[in-house]
């Protein structure tokens, strides 16, 4: 179907005039930006004749990927990534793959995940892009739920998988990237016999892609089922939140594996879409270090990094005098970043850093974007032109300007997700008539800066007052002794909850008493006296999603035992 005010002549000029199909224009202003903004979605549409296909018959020398694994940098070339994809694409439908059918992606970030995504959607299958990391548990919910044909994989995934097979019986195959193993098939051989043409399926704009799985940070895990649109869907947020990608020279990395809709449809996809080169590197463990050393290595100019990874590299000291890098654009997303992480920002970078928001149902709907407004530490940005967003109540009812309610966007919308997969209910009650709830509240302000304030069930309530944990943990950032900080509310007889944080220290510091009162006095001091915590609790870690963020589900679940055993 075609979305909203189509107007080719404008997408025509602009994909002429980028050579890569820019959703958004220059502009000099996010006024002019939004003025100038029609969707133009086609009834057709695939996302791997797309990314990969349209480029190889343009430019099939231009590079796609840069894959910097131990033995060096590897360039991947467009026409090199049609081959091979095609290849795969012609052995999956020897191994009985058809249209619609699931097919599952537990690879690191390498060639072969770019290879299995783009075969999957020629394929008009769909790709269930699954986290190396997760455990058999986790890998056997998924793949259950999903009903996945086929598996494509490593030895170390292939190994995981062995164990859970009998409990899988919609599983067919799993193909091993890396020699034989057991129970899985080795990929190489079989590839090497098949032909390298491939006629992409013609797929409608509407016809399910993927199936990424929520981080199941409240309750089980969720299979949000998106269209073939949400790449295109994406494409405005991206390009705001990199001050208008693609720009001459851009390439991009990002440390945010590609099983999830951070390194996948933030990164990977659109980069390829656009042209852009994307470096693709596995580190078997992040360090802070290691990151500024990529990104001068490899002449990065466009990086997405997530707050937690931001976190680690703040804790670098004098990066500016130990790198030479050459950055474009900064963008970090999943968490509200305060001005603390900006002003560290600027000077690390040489940037500033753009926040965006969004979800796995509905991502890149709200971004700031330095290179129009200026950046408002501790506030997200305002919406993504192309997407309709307010804040509401629980019936779905527009509040006011300034008030406080539900983070909620429109429906219809290209990036926003078909269902959740195998799960009406559930679908049902991400609704409130046309407005997809995400789960988070927050304010918009009179010109549309959006503020996060938590999710729905962070939310504090103390002596009358509403507080996010978002700006707290924030601030306890600033501290010089705090490396990480959790923050929740504990459940309290007088104020009915108090806030308490959990705190992480940086190396050098040691625990006691004096510290935990230099802490609060910290967010006293930069905050407000209602919102400093009143209990600072010194722990070695804190639960964290396979993404980076806090799983404060489980500091409330702590905080109310020690509560309630502290009241009996």
């Amino acid at each position: 179907m075609l979305w909203i005010e189509p107007v080719a002549a404008l997408y025509e000029r602009v994909a002429r005039e980028s050579g890569a199909g820019a959703m958004l224009s220059s502009a000099a202003s996010y006024e002019d930006l939004c003025r100038a903004f029609r969707w133009e979605v086609p009834e057709f549409y695939n996302i791997g004749a797309d990314v990969c296909d349209r480029w190889a018959a343009r430019a099939p020398q231009r590079v796609a990927l840069i894959h910097v694994a131990e033995t060096g940098p590897r360039d991947i070339t467009y026409a090199e990534l049609r081959a091979a994809s095609n290849r795969l694409g012609n052995l999956l439908t020897e191994l009985g793959v058809a249209r619609g059918d699931r097919v599952a992606v537990l690879l690191p970030q390498a060639p072969e995940t770019a290879i299995g995504h783009i075969a999957i959607y020629k394929l008009g299958a769909i790709a269930v892009p699954l986290f190396g990391l997760f455990g058999p548990e986790a890998l056997q919910y998924r793949l259950g739920d999903s009903g996945a044909k086929v598996v494509l994989t490593n030895r170390e995934g292939a190994a995981k998988l062995a164990g859970i097979r009998s409990a899988l019986p919609a599983l067919h195959h799993v193909l091993c990237i890396d020699g034989a193993a057991p129970g899985a098939l080795d990929l190489a051989p079989d590839l090497a016999r098949q032909a390298d043409d491939l006629e992409p399926v013609r797929t409608r704009a509407e016809d399910p892609a993927l199936i990424i799985y929520t981080s199941g940070t409240t309750g089980q895990p969720k299979g949000a089922l998106h269209a073939h649109r949400v790449l295109l869907g994406h494409l405005p947020g991206v390009e705001m939140s990199h001050d208008l990608l693609p720009q001459p020279g851009d390439r991009i990395w990002t440390p945010a594996d590609w099983a999830w809709i951070g390194g996948l449809l933030d990164v990977l996809l659109p980069a390829l879409h656009h042209g852009v080169p994307v470096v693709a590197r596995r580190f078997e463990k992040f360090t802070g270090e290691a990151a500024f050393q990529l990104m001068q290595d490899h002449r990065v100019r466009n990086a997405f990094l997530p707050p937690t990874a931001l976190k680690m590299m703040r804790a670098v000291a004098a990066p500016e005098k130990r790198w030479r890098l050459d950055l474009r654009s900064v963008a970090s997303g999943g968490e509200t970043l305060g001005s603390a992480l900006i002003d560290w920002g600027r000077r690390a970078f040489g940037v500033t850093i753009n926040e965006f928001y969004g979800q796995t149902e509905c991502n890149m709907i709200v971004s700031s974007c330095a290179r129009l407004m200026p950046a408002r530490p501790g506030i997200m940005g305002r919406v993504v032109p192309g997407h309709s967003l307010a804040i509401v109540d629980a019936d779905g009812r527009e509040l006011k300007r300034g008030e406080q309610g539900a983070i909620a966007v429109r429906r219809p919308d290209p990036v926003m997700f078909l269902e959740y997969w195998n799960n009406p209910a559930a679908t049902q009650a991400k609704f409130a008539g046309d407005w997809l709830l995400t789960g988070d509240t927050g304010t918009m302000d009179a010109a549309g800066w959006i503020t996060f304030v938590g999710r729905d069930d962070d939310v504090i309530t103390s002596a009358g007052y509403r507080i996010g944990p978002g700006e707290i943990e924030d601030c306890l950032l600033g501290h010089p002794a705090v490396r990480l900080a959790g923050v929740v509310g504990k459940p309290d007889a007088t104020r009915t909850e108090i806030v308490k944080a959990y705190v992480v220290l940086k190396a050098g510091y040691a625990p006691d008493e004096a510290l935990a009162r230099s802490i609060q006095a910290h967010v006293k001091e930069r905050l407000a006296a209602h919102e400093y915590p009143r209990e600072v609790e010194f722990v070695a870690d804190l639960p964290l999603t396979t993404t980076g963020k806090i799983i404060r589900r489980e500091l409330r679940a702590r905080a109310a035992a020690e509560a309630a055993q502290r009241g009996g």
